[in-house]
């Protein structure tokens, strides 16, 4: 088994590459945190609810030698609603286009049978490199990990294949996060670079307002809504009658849950809730866009969508 650490030499790399990798990993297995922590800002939302991520988002790490181009998918699972059979075909369909597959499997978690699930998916890939990312080491001590580690290695073995490379790493704690990035990138096709310098994700910015704004909204119910929030930005307009150099961006969102019964949650006493949620949201998005914000949301119902195909084309799935 060959597990890197930090101190691994890298063999000079003249040629440039540019390719795709896709994290996958059971839900709220630290793939988006650690597509934040390689692109450098907040391209995926996170949470630590399972099931945050619901687009593939791209995050763009540009270096001399390569452009590295992360797929972030939402966490392969067993589907009880219509939603979830979406997610897992996105999630396969990705995993069909890679270039490099990281399989993401938290330190501090045995592994278990979803783990096993997607492990057995991934055997039926032949030809695309798989590199186990043990994410969260931050969280277990030298000991805890190293089994983690053989338990990982092992479970290659049962399923007839061999990890291309098997990377324990802390996101949060930026435990070699470079390193990570340094192992997948011999691992992309030569090409020239396939985005413009610069750009950190192909996501259109309406996707991303959204996703901000959802991810604001669950924050603090957690425990009392499951999870059904989905956010649609109706329209972003510059207001019209504002100077050159003091533009200000008008955005409509709607907030839907699934009952009226989560209206009153979602809004809070008085209004408290939404407002909160407004000026959490508004600081990421001006953040992101670079530009002052005026943002209204509004709170609308539509009924048990998870499983309703029309509805959930309507909100982009």
């Amino acid at each position: 088994m060959s597990v890197r650490t930090q101190s691994s030499e890298q063999p000079a790399e003249a040629t440039h590459r540019a390719g795709f990798a896709c994290f996958v990993g059971r839900p709220n297995a630290g793939k988006s945190t650690l597509t934040n922590a390689l692109v450098g800002t907040k391209v995926a939302i996170t949470s630590n609810r399972p099931q945050t991520t619901r687009h593939t988002v791209r995050g763009i790490v540009h270096r001399p030698d390569a452009q590295l181009i992360l797929v972030d998918t939402p966490g392969l699972h067993k589907p009880r609603t219509l939603l979830g059979e979406r997610l897992n075909d996105v999630v396969r369909t990705t995993w069909a286009e890679a270039d490099v597959i990281g399989f993401c499997l938290p330190a501090n978690e045995k592994l278990g049978p979803g783990d096993r699930f997607i492990a057995k998916e991934l055997a039926g890939i032949k030809r695309t490199p798989k590199v186990a990312v043990v994410t969260k080491t931050d969280l277990v001590d030298s000991k805890a990990l190293a089994e983690q580690l053989i338990a990982i290695d092992q479970l290659g073995k049962e399923l007839g294949f061999e990890w291309a490379e098997i990377v324990p790493v802390s996101a949060v704690g930026d435990q070699q996060v470079q390193l990570l990035a340094d192992l997948l990138v011999p691992m992309l096709p030569e090409s020239p670079p396939l985005y413009p310098e610069g750009d950190l994700t192909d996501e259109p910015e309406q996707v991303m307002v959204a996703e901000l704004i959802r991810e604001a909204a669950l924050e603090g119910v957690r425990d009392e809504l499951p999870h059904s929030i989905a956010v649609v930005v109706e329209e972003m307009l510059p207001r019209e009658d504002r100077p050159a150099d003091k533009p200000l961006l008008d955005i409509h969102a709607n907030i839907y849950i699934e009952r009226n019964s989560q209206k009153g949650i979602i809004i809070g006493p008085q209004g408290k809730r939404l407002k909160d949620v407004g000026i959490k949201s508004r600081k990421q998005i001006e953040a992101l866009l670079g530009t002052a914000v005026f943002l209204d949301l509004h709170v609308k119902v539509a009924k048990d969508w998870q499983r309703d195909p029309k509805q959930l084309r309507k909100l982009g799935f």
